[in-house]
């Protein structure tokens, strides 16, 4: 963060200050209290289980100069706001406003799945050009994005952040806190229906982002998705389309899957065509690097250049297409951070193109679904069928139904196809099941805790 008086914290957050005016934050911003370091400013933000204003004490302890607060304290000075995460956020707009003064260029990144792995890949590709932030994780809420923008300072040339939306109204609200110049949807699906209602409803507060871009900016728009290429006529600004097909301004052209399931292609832009080896898994890795590689393009940089930053760069986030191979020659592929229909698919779909004796996918439950839940789930073991998975075990009560759908496709319930109770039955299953050569992919929405299963399988093979 840009060094800032507790008096220009006070400005800009919207409150009073109970301390001396003068006193600098020249640390982060945290809502973490366990990661205070001296000069930081603490955000006490009331959680459903614990109040942030309860580590007060434990803030000015580990060095924090103040705290956004919605109460005095005495045990540091405080900014004193009617809603801390409100305030979070009028503080971060107020130094993104003085930061793009300066000449920060600022990208917005949204849509139904894919928007971290994206993010990663055009985080790496512009800080190949200048200094850039973009933290690795999933920030792209009303905490999260203020945060990420809080990260920038007066070096930062650029900042990559995350869009979510849980409904209408709330990408515009982020775009308040952080106006972008270029905005990428990469496409509409079924994450978050529930809440929604409809895909229409989706595209409709996914392109808020495009509605907010300023008229000298860019959209970058994923034409492979009629939803999201059919946003051209909201936005002022230029539009970038990026896809595998012909008309696209930024296109992949002859994509070819090695054995561990990465692609190659030709990146085809601004006239010229260049060589991409990603080292990220998976054929719908493609789709991203191309958004990626459509916003690099929009700030200016070279095509040869993103090129080869794609092709330099390296996963970063935690639990996406995360590929560890055990001593015994298990590959365990966690890409449990979260699901929907579409990222399962694709999931499926890169499991489908490792190599390997066998390819295992071990499935909990999709979130957020709705009433089309119980037809996607059966519709998604369908799905792991005719992808070729050799088992397909569900976990937990709410996948009965991915079971289901694998044994109406034709596996053999019991040994092709098989439901268990929970993770800790899946972990039985599968110690005495795996064997050198197969590739197990886990996959569920973070409620589920997966990712715990794919620790588990990892370290069961450690001594092997």
């Amino acid at each position: 963060m840009i060094a800032l008086t507790l008096a220009e914290v006070a400005e800009l957050a919207g409150g009073t200050l109970t301390g001396p005016a003068g006193t600098r934050a020249t640390g982060k911003v945290t809502v973490d209290s366990r990661t205070v370091a001296s000069g930081d400013l603490f955000v006490a933000v009331a959680g459903e289980r614990v109040d942030g204003h309860d580590f007060l004490p434990a803030a000015a302890a580990a060095g924090a100069v103040a705290a956004l607060a919605t109460r005095p304290d005495g045990a540091l000075p405080c900014v004193v706001v009617d809603d801390t995460v409100a305030a979070l956020g009028r503080l971060a707009a107020g130094v993104h406003g003085r930061l793009t003064a300066g000449g920060l260029r600022t990208v917005g990144i949204t849509g139904s799945s894919g928007k971290t792995s994206t993010k990663d890949l055009l985080g790496q590709v512009l800080a190949a050009a200048g200094p850039t932030v973009s933290p690795p994780g999933s920030y792209n809420n009303d905490i999260g994005l203020p945060l990420t923008v809080l990260d920038a300072d007066g070096e930062t040339r650029f900042l990559v952040l995350e869009m979510g939306a849980r409904g209408t109204g709330h990408i515009a609200r982020l775009c308040r806190i952080a106006r972008p110049e270029v905005g990428v949807v990469l496409n509409v699906g079924s994450a978050h229906l529930g809440e929604f209602g409809s895909p229409e409803a989706i595209a409709q507060a996914k392109g808020e982002l495009v509605e907010a871009l300023p008229e000298d900016g860019t959209a970058v728009l994923n034409a492979d998705d009629p939803r999201v290429i059919g946003m051209a006529p909201r936005t002022r600004a230029r539009v970038v389309a990026v896809g595998r097909g012909a008309d696209a301004d930024v296109r992949a052209t002859d994509v070819v899957l090695d054995e561990s399931g990465r692609a190659s292609f030709r990146l085809r832009a601004a006239g010229e065509e260049h060589p991409v080896r990603l080292r990220v898994v998976g054929e719908h890795q493609v789709a991203n690097a191309l958004s990626a590689a459509g916003a690099a393009l929009a700030l200016g940089l070279p095509a040869g250049e993103v090129a080869a930053a794609l092709s330099a760069a390296m996963p970063r986030s935690r639990w996406r297409m995360e590929v560890d191979r055990r001593p015994d020659g298990v590959t365990v592929v966690n890409d449990a951070y979260n699901a929907n229909p579409e990222s399962m698919r694709a999931a499926l779909a890169a499991l489908a193109g490792m190599a390997g004796s066998r390819r295992i996918a071990v499935l909990g439950a999709m979130a957020e679904l709705g009433p089309d839940a119980p037809a996607e789930h059966e519709r998604l073991g369908r799905d792991a069928a005719a992808a070729g998975v050799d088992l397909i075990v569900a976990v937990g009560p709410d996948a009965v139904g991915i079971a289901e759908g694998a044994v109406a496709a034709g596996r053999r319930a019991g040994e092709e196809s098989v439901h268990v109770p929970d993770r800790a039955a899946a972990r039985e299953l599968l110690a005495e099941v795996l064997r050198p050569g197969d590739v197990v992919l886990v996959k569920a929405s973070r409620s589920y805790g997966l990712e715990l299963l794919a620790a588990d399988l990892l370290t069961t093979g450690a001594g092997a």
